[in-house]
């Protein structure tokens, strides 16, 4: 089942390290099959607030979401992020194609 980690990434200073971030992480999510599926962008508020960017990454399951993130290649890069934005990080197991609302019930 595919597994996204999630970043909800606020006050995000620009500069040399988080360039020297984002030059890195595409390496670091490739033995691991990592693919961007949301990385930023200008949402369109329907309801509420939100402020900063979504950061969507996924992988083909939980091992390979958890391998990434504590890889050597990651930790390695991490600091350039954390110093210099603030934020939520998590991993979430997404759903079957043929899932639906009321499937929550049954749990």
């Amino acid at each position: 089942m595919t597994c996204y980690a999630i970043g909800h990434l606020r006050r995000v200073r620009m500069g040399r390290e988080i360039a020297d971030y984002l030059r890195g992480i595409d390496a670091t999510l490739a033995p691991f099959g990592g693919r961007f599926m949301i990385h930023g962008g200008r949402p369109t508020h329907l309801e509420g607030r939100f402020e900063g960017d979504l950061v969507v990454i996924a992988f083909d399951g939980r091992a390979e979401a958890e391998g990434w993130y504590r890889s050597a290649e990651y930790a390695a890069i991490l600091p350039l992020r954390t110093a210099n934005a603030e934020g939520e990080v998590f991993l979430i197991d997404g759903v079957d194609d043929d899932h639906r609302a009321t499937d929550i019930l049954d749990t």
